[in-house]
């Protein structure tokens, strides 16, 4: 039988409701860090002329330059119709190129121009300041960045079963 919603809350009800705290919420946590983590990079990025996705993209390509945009796309978790908007946007700043692949006309390949490798020398500093602006010393976001990794490795591994 159900229990009257006017009764007085047992303990345990008061324990589960404890964890509804939007304190407690990992999910909001990680919400609201990456909104103030993206608010920190705008002034940081704006000298180099990128956005925060924009940079994601530099980030990968200055890692590997010359991947396919699914390549691009699978190691920034972006789909298509989200990442080629940011790969047009970048290759109208000189930033990039985007070519049909010889060996399989089906895949476009995104090379940096000599104006995206020089912007790399730019953005060394942002790290750093990231960092600085965190307040955490470089072997907590080491820490902090591995624990994050091994949660969305999680999260992604229950989301494909």
């Amino acid at each position: 039988m159900p229990r009257d919603r006017t009764s007085t809350p047992t303990a345990a009800d008061r324990r589960a409701d404890a964890w509804l705290a939007l304190d407690k919420q990992l999910c909001f946590a990680l919400y609201s860090a990456s909104l103030a983590m993206t608010k920190v990079y705008k002034p940081l990025l704006a000298p180099l002329g990128l956005t925060y996705p924009q940079y994601l993209v530099m980030l990968a390509l200055w890692e590997g330059d010359g991947q396919s945009v699914s390549e691009l796309g699978d190691k920034l978790a972006l789909d298509s119709g989200t990442l080629t908007p940011l790969l047009k946007r970048l290759e109208a700043q000189g930033q990039l190129s985007r070519e049909r692949d010889s060996a399989d006309e089906r895949r476009v390949i995104v090379r940096l121009t000599p104006v995206g490798r020089q912007l790399k020398i730019q953005a060394r500093r942002v790290p750093q300041e990231i960092g600085r602006a965190s307040g955490c010393e470089l072997s907590e976001i080491v820490d902090l960045t591995r624990q994050l990794n091994t949660v969305r490795d999680a999260l992604t591994r229950h989301i494909e079963h």
